[in-house]
């Protein structure tokens, strides 16, 4: 792959250096004020819990649930004692397929806190990808949710595993989920070969605290505790693996840097079953003693204010589509929303019109970019409170404490000056312990040297900031030219009636690649057409940036943590305009 270098230094901006000196290399260690948390999940959770057992924990919108730490210690426990007794053991896999609720919180500290490992599965998983999730992890037990938005979890389940209709609880012998044993469903409702939840919590009468503490006593926190399918655009998903010391010391550190306290009060409309719900936003408060709030099942603008105005939220976390539809919301005049300071923006690019939308109209001044993936915890790179507007409407910020960041030549694997575009990579105790079951994987994804290769193209500056350029996967090279489509979505965001925009790259005989712009414009915005749009875009923008194609839409594919899938839109598009694939 051929990188094009940045314009040589100007002299004028670095008054202080000799002419010829060389920039500073692509790398930086993050600077750590505060050690690293050496325990597993439930050490932390039961110190937290003692400190601050009064203080609001968790607060579930349409459950009616409202906890105290001290309640939900006592719920935790009981479900871990429940687990317990129904023969879960420490390294077994605990599969959960359920939208946000309390009981996925339960689950998830429950299981932390007795060494078994937790398999976050995507809520809108259909048969073959809980089928390969079920089997890869090789989980023994399941809880489940009854449904979904259009998903019968329990249809799906009985489809794989007609056993279930006469089967004891508990007992479960597939043919096609053989390792299986157990289904525990979150339906009040009895339903054949399955343990309902309440019935299952029950058993925890079977079981003393004591069997409990003194198990949580023989944990390391270097254990694996939960495995985590990445989305992946081809192949099949694969199941990064994470420790206790991975998760617990990521999710306290993306809340230290946003100066969280138990004061804080922080609404999580992103799914639990991925690390921004689980990790940024559940171990970010639980380490902190702050209070998590689930707004609804699955994300609803709506919710999310009303959330914020009822509970006097002061942080709020979601990806750029989330806020847009705040932003969009009809009624979104009538929410007070003076509580919030901060909160985090991720998941995928933020435009910088909606960044500023953010600090100005919904008050949270204090908001921060945060990168990653989950291979990584998730966090590698992160801005700060005290950070000007311009690096956080413009970067992703710098190096999380105590982890390590460089760009590299994505071909030779060098690393490269700052200011240079290359393949990001971060290394530290963030990185996963490799993917389940798959060496040859882990060993492409994670070099020799400790080095996780994110797969995507940045670019470092002087005082260490890293902008993400677009995916290694993503750049198009049109005639020979690489263009970033983040740079052309950049800039048509600036225009008025737009409110979303992806950009990809479609074949083409002529230059190899062309450009495909597909546009999401404001409900009140005026007609506005493709000739409209790159007329806006001719003499501001070189002339091989301007899209050749303009697709309007009224939402794009994306998996259900919100990252836009831009290669399906690169594969509709191409069937749409009758293209041939290279």
């Amino acid at each position: 792959m051929t990188l094009q270098a940045p314009p040589p230094r100007d002299p004028a901006a670095h008054p202080d250096a000799p002419p010829n000196t060389p920039a500073l290399p692509s790398y930086a260690s993050g600077i750590a004020d505060k050690p690293l948390l050496g325990m597993t999940i439930g050490e932390k959770f039961d110190q937290i819990a003692a400190e601050h057992a009064d203080n609001d924990a968790l607060i579930v919108v349409h459950q009616n649930v409202h906890w105290s730490y001290r309640q939900l210690k006592e719920e935790v426990d009981r479900c871990a004692r429940a687990l317990l007794a129904l023969d879960v053991k420490p390294g077994d896999r605990v599969g959960i397929w359920a939208p946000n609720g309390s009981e996925w919180t339960l689950v998830q500290i429950a299981t932390a806190k007795i060494g078994a490992i937790l398999v976050n599965i995507n809520p809108a998983y259909r048969t073959h990808e809980l089928e390969y999730a079920l089997n890869q992890s090789g989980a023994r037990f399941l809880v489940t949710a009854a449904a979904f938005k259009s998903s019968d979890y329990h249809a799906m389940l009985r489809e794989l595993a007609p056993e279930l209709a006469h089967c004891p609880k508990g007992a479960l012998a597939s043919a096609q989920l053989p390792s299986l044993e157990c289904v525990i469903t979150l339906s009040r409702e009895e339903q054949p070969g399955m343990w309902r939840w309440e019935e299952m919590l029950g058993e925890a009468r079977r079981v003393s605290q004591t069997d409990v503490d003194d198990l949580q006593a023989t944990l390391q926190f270097d254990d694996p505790i939960n495995i985590q399918y990445t989305s992946g655009t081809t192949g099949y998903p694969k199941g990064a693996t994470l420790s206790h010391h991975n998760i617990l010391n990521n999710g306290y550190f993306v809340a230290d840097s946003m100066g969280f306290t138990h004061r804080d009060r922080l609404v999580i409309p992103v799914p639990l079953y991925h690390c921004f719900g689980m990790v940024m936003g559940n171990l970010g408060c639980l380490t902190h003693g702050a209070t998590m709030i689930y707004p609804s099942e699955g994300f609803e603008p709506g919710a999310v204010l009303d959330a914020v105005h009822k509970f006097g939220a002061t942080a709020l976390y979601g990806v750029p589509t989330m806020f847009i539809a705040e932003l969009e919301h009809p009624d979104f005049a009538t929410y007070d929303l003076s509580s919030l300071r901060t909160g985090i923006m991720a998941g995928s690019i933020c435009p910088s019109e909606v960044m500023r939308q953010v600090i100005g109209k919904m008050n949270m001044k204090g908001v921060q970019i945060a990168y990653g993936m989950t291979e990584t915890s998730p966090v590698s790179t992160q801005t700060g409170a005290q950070d000007p507007i311009d690096k956080r409407v413009a970067t992703v910020g710098r190096t999380q404490p105590h982890l390590e960041s460089k760009v590299i030549d994505p071909g030779s694997g060098r690393l490269l000056p700052r200011g240079e575009i290359g393949e990001l990579c971060t290394r530290g105790y963030s990185v996963m312990l490799g993917y389940w079951r798959n060496d040859k994987a882990t060993a492409e994804a994670i070099d020799a040297n400790g080095w996780m290769h994110t797969g995507d193209l940045a670019v470092m500056d002087e005082a260490g900031y890293v902008q993400i350029v677009g995916r290694i996967k993503d750049m198009v090279i049109r005639g020979g030219e690489n263009v970033y489509p983040k740079e052309i979505e950049e800039f048509l965001y600036t225009h008025p009636a737009i409110v979303d925009v992806q950009v990809t790259g479609v074949p083409d005989k002529k230059y190899g690649e062309e450009l495909i712009a597909w546009v999401k414009l404001s409900a009140r915005a005026e007609e506005v057409d493709a000739e409209a749009l790159r007329e806006f875009c001719r003499g501001k923008i070189t002339h091989f940036k301007i899209p050749r194609y303009f697709k309007f839409v009224d939402e794009f594919p994306m998996t259900v943590t919100g990252k836009i899938q831009k290669f399906k839109m690169r594969e509709i598009s191409i069937e749409e305009l009758g293209l041939t694939r290279e």
